[in-house]
């Protein structure tokens, strides 16, 4: 493609941009508000997602011991446990650290248990973690067998309800996002198809001088690509304001709510948005006109 022809793409575009100031801006506010719901809903996505993955990180296994396991089998008992398939993470948790720890929980009244130091009810454990929540009931019976095991807990009934929430919003978020895409592509095409439609006798003209189609549909890809590019960069820039603000306001009046505020986890969400302007931008118009370069 040679410099006076993409010269001559740019110009046409900008000029039926011009040419055309209503329908450009409807097609940009289309734009706008299609993709400014979209970015809002993907960063309540985002939260959802790390909300989810913050509760299944804190999920874990308690392994206790029998009584009387002698400390020399402790670190075999843990390589055998780490070496148990989807496990991620084993701490050896002694009788005399869980006793610190439930006094620690119990805060200013802990002094109620110093009465167990010299006989200490509570045994040996292993803190487990595993790679994947779903599987943690799975590897609760598996250790279970192991020898020297008392007792496994793990809050049977309350994982699995919570793995299936986890499971169900990531899919509604999913299908909701994939709804909203396609909300956007159908809205943006149906401006573009109006603004071709106001074209058509030109674009016929073009078409009986011999131009091929290509050369005629590059300009108004262009085109759309422009007015879908302006569109997104009006939302992302809208999108990561407001999402700041709002995200700045929950953490001052709900400090233990902590919205994602990574900006490589923003600027990624921004540029979908900026990608997805360009993309249905210059599909939209491919479609729209493809109408008239058949007939």
């Amino acid at each position: 493609m040679s410099f006076n022809t993409l010269a001559y793409y740019w110009r046409e575009a900008i000029n039926s941009i011009f040419r055309n100031t209503w329908l450009s801006i409807a097609s940009v506010g289309t734009v706008s508000v299609s993709l400014l719901i979209l970015g809002f809903f993907a960063l309540a996505a985002v939260n959802v997602r790390e909300f989810t993955q913050g509760i299944e990180s804190g999920l874990e296994i308690r392994v206790y011991l029998k009584d009387g396991t002698p400390r020399e089998n402790i670190n075999g008992m843990q390589a055998q446990i780490a070496g148990v398939p989807g496990v991620s993470l084993v701490d050896f948790v002694s009788r005399e650290q869980a006793l610190e720890e439930m006094k620690n929980n119990f805060g200013d009244r802990g002094d109620i248990l110093e009465g167990l130091d010299k006989d200490n009810p509570l045994p040996d454990s292993f803190r487990v973690r595993a790679e994947n929540a779903d599987s943690i009931p799975g590897l609760a019976g598996q250790l279970m067998t192991l020898s020297g095991v008392e007792q496994v807990i793990y809050g049977h009934g309350l994982v699995e309800k919570l793995v299936s929430v986890t499971r169900w919003a990531r899919l509604a978020g999913a299908i909701i996002l994939g709804f909203l895409s396609l909300a956007a592509v159908f809205l943006i095409s149906t401006t573009i198809r109006m603004s071709v439609f106001a074209r058509r006798k030109e674009i016929g003209i073009m078409v009986l001088l011999g131009a091929t189609n290509w050369f005629v549909r590059f300009p108004y890809v262009m085109e759309g690509m422009m007015l879908g590019l302006v569109g997104a960069a009006m939302a992302g820039a809208v999108v990561y304001a407001g999402y700041m603000s709002l995200a700045g306001h929950i953490t001052q009046t709900l400090p233990f709510i902590h919205p994602v505020t990574d900006q490589q986890v923003l600027l990624q969400v921004m540029g979908g948005i900026l990608g997805i302007g360009l993309l249905i931008g210059a599909l939209g118009s491919s479609f729209s006109i493809r109408k008239y370069l058949k007939t």
